[in-house]
């Protein structure tokens, strides 16, 4: 758990961990530069339960979520991972269920659901076992990265095998999960996904996807470097289909950037039609969603 001035909700979030109904864990607190009292509200349930661990992120590290993520990492003992963060709630059996998934199958993490509050939540738990499940692999990648199949960060359980040669992009400030579990994913590791709400994010203004959406010139910065990292992970796995080339550089020209959508041109170096073709609808883009937006108003 990287956490950085978030005292006002980290104690919440601790609790619903240590509430969990399997109690052979590791939470590693990783403080990336807090200047808030989060060291002191923590230090009772430090001193309470030895399975809480705080580390300070070392400069080795980048400041950041990446940083910090790769970093517990490289601490971590168990056999899984989960980085949660430091403002939401887990659901009491998210760690029964996912390491009861992954050690009766050969799958290498565990998707979940995760849902959204807002305000104070409400303790009211669904503590049914039955769920359906399906597996995910390579083939799901368009779904993934068009978060028609979402794999937040907070909401999928790893092997640690699937890092031991990957690992968050430090420099990135938005997006690193989406880049990251796609290069896994696109390695060929294979997972579950079962129908069941294991964890419950808090939904405010100051969240990195809130800033996101409202126009952080870093956030921004960072999704359109991890599209170009996204591009050039399938490309060389010769897993850029046409369905993911035309997502990738449809979202890539929706930034109005011409050195981003001129970028991935040069990664994939499509044949002359296809360059030309974003070419002009890069140039074209504005008009496409005048009219988009005309049709669906008059329907």
């Amino acid at each position: 758990m990287a956490t950085c001035n978030r005292a006002h909700f980290i104690v919440e979030t601790l609790n619903s961990i240590q509430a969990q109904t399997y109690s052979h864990w590791e939470c590693l607190i990783i403080d990336d530069g807090c200047v808030d009292n989060t060291i002191d509200v923590i230090e009772p349930i430090l001193k309470e339960d030895n399975r809480f661990k705080y580390y300070k992120r070392p400069p080795s590290y980048k400041k950041g979520l990446p940083g910090s993520r790769n970093y517990g990492i490289d601490l971590a003992k168990g056999d899984y991972i989960i980085f949660f963060d430091d403002d939401d709630i887990v659901h009491p059996q998210n760690l029964e269920l996912c390491t009861k998934e992954l050690a009766r199958s050969n799958m290498f993490f565990c998707r979940y659901i995760r849902a959204v509050f807002s305000g104070k939540f409400d303790y009211k738990f669904d503590y049914s076992k039955s769920y359906d499940s399906f597996s995910i692999n390579k083939n799901d990648l368009l779904e993934i990265l068009k978060n028609d199949l979402p794999l937040n960060s907070c909401a999928v359980m790893w092997k640690r095998e699937c890092f031991v040669d990957h690992r968050f992009v430090e420099y990135l400030m938005y997006a690193e999960e989406w880049e990251l579990y796609s290069r896994i994913i696109s390695s060929g590791y294979q997972g579950i996904s079962i129908n069941k709400t294991l964890f419950f994010g808090r939904k405010h203004a100051n969240s990195n996807t809130g800033e996101f959406w409202k126009g952080d010139k870093v956030r921004v910065k960072s999704k359109k470097e991890a599209i170009k990292l996204v591009v050039k992970n399938l490309y060389e796995k010769k897993l850029l289909t046409p369905s993911l080339f035309k997502y990738l550089m449809n979202y890539a020209i929706s930034f109005r950037d011409y050195k981003l959508v001129k970028n991935i041109l040069n990664i994939t170096n499509p044949e002359w039609k296809l360059k030309l073709f974003y070419k002009l609808k890069y140039v074209l883009f504005p008009s496409w969603v005048f009219y988009k937006k005309k049709t669906k108003y008059y329907h």
